[in-house]
């Protein structure tokens, strides 16, 4: 899905994973300057840039851009950044492996082309995709740092590869990392639904719940958020929604309101 850019400013400026510099955001000049050298640069990484430039997760810095004429070996456009179809914008800590954008995989979104986000193992070199967007990459991190490992369900892991949750006109949301923390706290979901996780709501009392696991129940049911201890999937409790929530948000989340 297109990364919801207003979800994940939120995201960066409420997350102690992410470490920015206000008021370091690169000028529309630097990046054009920084693309002649690397080829375009996907939506939300360019969104990043001119927004943030300058940021760390746990304590190592993402490449940044500099004015074109004062570049250094650390900036994005240093060669050594560019490995034929891999661009490395980040190394862990520990040095053990570097995430790339892959230049040859891309998703389409509504504002262009967002590159696929690999990681390379430093001892063999071996890669595995990370994240479907600079978006994904950082809200699947801000999920690891905050506890919730791959996510609560396979499904939502599928949507925070993209985007850190959306916000759709209708009112529909299915929260990022942050949201769906506070939000199974606020509703006390683990003492009256310990078997569910409330992924989402429809901002008219009624929430979005997942089976957590739910590898081989991908359902989305919604219930009132004050329903109490009753299992959402019984007769006459919750109600079906969608196995498919992917297919569903991309196709407007009708609930049948």
């Amino acid at each position: 899905m297109t990364p919801d850019l207003v979800l994940l400013r939120a995201l960066i400026d409420e997350s102690p994973a992410i470490a920015t510099r206000p008021g370091c955001g690169a000028p529309e000049a630097w990046i054009r300057s920084a693309e002649s050298a690397v080829g375009p640069l996907a939506p939300s990484f360019r969104w990043w840039l001119a927004e943030y430039n300058d940021g760390e997760l746990d304590g190592e810095p993402l490449a940044t851009l500099a004015p074109p004429g004062e570049r250094g070996t650390d900036d994005l456009t240093a060669e050594w950044r560019l490995d034929e179809d891999r661009l490395c914008f980040y190394t862990e800590p520990d040095g053990d492996g570097t995430y790339h954008f892959a230049l040859d995989r891309s998703a389409e979104s509504s504002t262009g082309e967002e590159h696929a986000v690999i990681r390379r193992a430093r001892h063999n070199g071996a890669e595995k995709l990370v994240a479907d967007s600079f978006a994904g990459f950082l809200t699947l991190h801000v999920a690891r740092t905050a506890g919730l490992g791959d996510t609560p369900t396979p499904a939502l892991a599928r949507l925070w590869r993209s985007t850190p949750g959306v916000l759709l006109p209708n009112g529909v949301q299915v929260y990022g990392p942050l949201d769906i923390l506070e939000r199974n706290e606020t509703y006390e979901v683990s003492t009256y639904q310990p078997d569910w996780v409330l992924i989402g709501d429809d901002s008219g009392g009624r929430g979005l719940f997942m089976r957590r696991g739910s590898g081989h129940r991908a359902s989305v049911h919604s219930l009132d958020l004050g329903a109490g201890d009753n299992d959402i999937d019984g007769p006459g409790v919750g109600e079906w929604v969608t196995d498919d929530l992917l297919g569903w948000l991309t196709a407007g989340a009708d609930i049948g309101r």
